[in-house]
């Protein structure tokens, strides 16, 4: 039976006073005892101001701490066999690192802010103003509960949907607050911290134009998508060894003109100039790819790599956007970075077309496929290939719904259902489109030394549900082909429960102090966190600072909160189409359906509002919250007690 412990062994160079600091501390949280704010740390080793930091976030989040002889060890908190009290457990815990950034000066001044009255066309109006008045609505359903019965979309009267892009230069025409602003506040209401996701991302309201100041239903986001997510890419079915089973049993023609031309793609993408005229690269060396080159080119991007860490700076790389010109595009391409990743996606490149050429060459074939999978080199070939597409799929083709849900009162009447399926409703498909078909790649055009644009139809969705063992507001939720006009149903399907990681029960004063330690110590990978490097830089550094301690991360960023992972495919052709090999989007409805919002909406009304806006206890649960003074309504922030404010008044 595997040891629970975890055993944290003290590093040999500590102080005598770091060392002593260290294991007070532990014996202090094994006896249950809790300090005042964040441990204090005698001596100045930054290691063990980090090592102090990550023990007391671990004993806050109810892991076990045992001081030993020969350090320490901890034992990760078991999950609750109760659903209910899981659910309860993981939201302590969750609640521990957003009530941290509430606690922040800059949060603190922003909520007070969104709830200060200000006076707008002729009103007094803040954040307040967008919240629904529970005592209204209790009796806006209640008046149109007969009729709707036997109308459904009558209950339009009472909650007319619509959905509104968070941007941060348009305003509320209702109260003059920006958009981003709204959606920002209320995801402060979330249990869990609010954190932004580089990379592509769409923020959304969903607006209830049935009632003054149309209130805020609910948000979403939509962000770029997680690189790897092993329930969800073997649902797909691009986990390489599954994907190459698949392509033995059926080796189809396209697939083999599929491999060339992705390689053929590849090499398009890379700016060569330079390297041709280094003698690094020449055409013909295309079609005859010689182990020399190869091994010339991975020299070259070790030694670019190299020069990168020793030499430059964080300052030395300018933002960019996805409309930058193409002298942008060449001078970063150029630049040591990906100097380095040109050399390394040539040789690649290279390695893969020498294995593959005397199997596919000069003509394409079943039988050729077929060869390639049965050779060793080849399939490791046509692995690389596929990990390329994918790669390029991920960041501009599927999209992760990472924020999600309805805030009170519509929550009482599962106004997440509404939420969780407008955000992948024709119209949010077509947003996504419009704002990206003309954007630019950034480590692809930073590659080719010049503008790339990728494809920019969403075909899948991802998200999690926060709790992993009770139902949540994704569980049997579909979009019937018939609402949508569609060749099959919108599914919201579960593919499992995620790995619990990362480093959401880590406080910001742990991470920092990690990232700090390997940052001092100059061992090791140096990252930069310049946007080019790599995947998650500072998670990068974390592990290093672990690493440095002596300590194993993986075990120590497993927060053990799992989530249940859901995924939703909106197209016929999923894989087919993510890889490249077919060039047109088979959605599963019709994408220029009319009134798509208010046809989801009549679904909602039937299928789950009719059946709980007659309920005694809901209405009641709903009257609750009033935006009358002093405001008692659950969409408001609820500060960490510490820091509750008097109620503003509007003189």
């Amino acid at each position: 039976m595997t040891d629970p412990w975890i055993r944290l062994p003290i590093p040999h160079d500590w102080s005598a006073a770091s060392r002593k600091s260290f294991i007070r501390l532990a014996g202090d949280l094994s006896s249950g005892l809790r300090a005042d704010g964040r441990p204090e740390v005698e001596g100045s080793e930054v290691g063990a101001s980090a090592a102090c930091h990550v023990l007391y976030d671990l004993a806050l989040q109810g892991w076990q701490v045992e001081a030993r002889r020969d350090g320490v060890a901890v034992r990760p908190p078991q999950a609750e066999r109760d659903v209910h009290r899981e659910k309860d457990r993981v939201r302590r815990q969750e609640l521990l690192k957003r009530d941290e950034q509430l606690s922040s000066e800059s949060v603190r001044r922003f909520i007070a802010d969104m709830e200060r009255p200000r006076e707008y066309l002729g009103s007094f109006v803040s954040i307040f103003s967008l919240m629904r008045d529970g005592e209204e609505m209790a009796g806006a359903l209640t008046d149109l509960a007969k009729e709707a019965k036997d109308t459904p979309a009558a209950w339009r009267r009472a909650i007319d949907p619509y959905i509104q892009v968070a941007t941060s230069g348009e305003r509320c025409s209702f109260t003059g607050l920006r958009l981003i602003d709204i959606w920002r506040y209320f995801r402060h209401t979330w249990t869990n911290q609010y954190t932004s996701t580089p990379g592509r991302g769409l923020l959304l309201l969903m607006r209830d134009r049935a009632a003054p100041f149309h209130p805020v239903i609910g948000i979403a986001a939509l962000s770029s998508a997680v690189v790897q997510i092993r329930e969800r890419d073997e649902w797909i079915g691009w986990q390489s060894q599954a994907f190459l089973e698949e392509l033995a049993q059926r080796p189809e023609l396209r697939w083999a003109r599929w491999i060339l031309q992705r390689l053929d793609q590849g090499l398009e993408e890379l700016h060569l100039d330079d390297l041709i005229e280094d003698g690094l690269y020449w055409p013909t060396l295309w079609d005859e790819p010689s182990d020399d080159a190869i091994r010339k080119l991975r020299e070259e991007a070790g030694l670019r790599r190299r020069d990168h860490h020793r030499f430059t700076r964080r300052s030395d790389f300018k933002s960019v956007s996805g409309s930058a010109d193409e002298s942008v595009w060449r001078s970063r391409a150029e630049s040591d970075l990906f100097r380095s990743k040109r050399c390394l996606a040539l040789a690649d490149l290279l390695q893969a077309r020498h294995s593959l050429l005397h199997h596919l060459s000069p003509t394409p074939s079943r039988k050729g496929l077929t060869a390639a999978l049965d050779d060793r080199d080849g399939r490791r070939a046509i692995a690389y290939v596929l990990r390329r597409a994918k790669a390029e799929a991920v960041g501009t083709e599927i999209a992760d719904l990472t924020v999600c849900g309805a805030v009170a009162p519509y929550n009482a009447i599962l106004g997440g259902k509404l939420v969780s399926m407008l955000a992948v409703s024709p119209s949010v498909i077509e947003i996504y489109r419009e704002r990206y078909a003309e954007y630019a790649s950034i480590i692809a055009s930073s590659v080719a030394g010049r503008a790339v644009k990728r494809r920019s139809n969403l075909v899948y969705v991802g998200t999690t549900a926060l709790y992993g063992s009770i139902s949540s507001q994704y569980n049997r939720l579909r979009l019937p082909k018939s609402v949508l006009k569609g060749s099959k149903d919108v599914v919201f399907q579960e593919l499992g429960r995620s790995r619990s990681f990362g480093t959401s029960h880590l406080s910001s004063d742990s991470v920092s102090a990690l990232v700090r330690l390997a940052e001092q110590a100059r061992v090791g990978v140096r990252v930069n966190s310049i946007f080019g490097e790599g995947v998650n830089p500072k998670m990068r550094k974390i592990r290093e600072g672990f690493d440095l301690l002596g300590w194993p991360s993986d075990d120590l960023l497993q927060h053990r909160r799992q989530r249940i992972v859901y995924g939703v495919n909106l197209v016929q052709n999923l894989l087919p189409y993510l890889l490249g090999v077919d060039e047109v989007p088979q959605y599963a409805f019709r994408r220029n359906v009319a009134a798509d919002i208010d046809r989801i909406s009549d679904w909602w009304f039937d299928r789950w509002l009719n059946k709980r806006a007659t309920k005694p206890e809901i209405l009641e649960s709903i009257r609750k919250h009033t935006v009358e003074r002093p405001v008692q309504h659950g969409a408001r922030v609820v500060m960490p007690q510490r820091f509750q404010t008097p109620e503003p008044t509007e003189s």
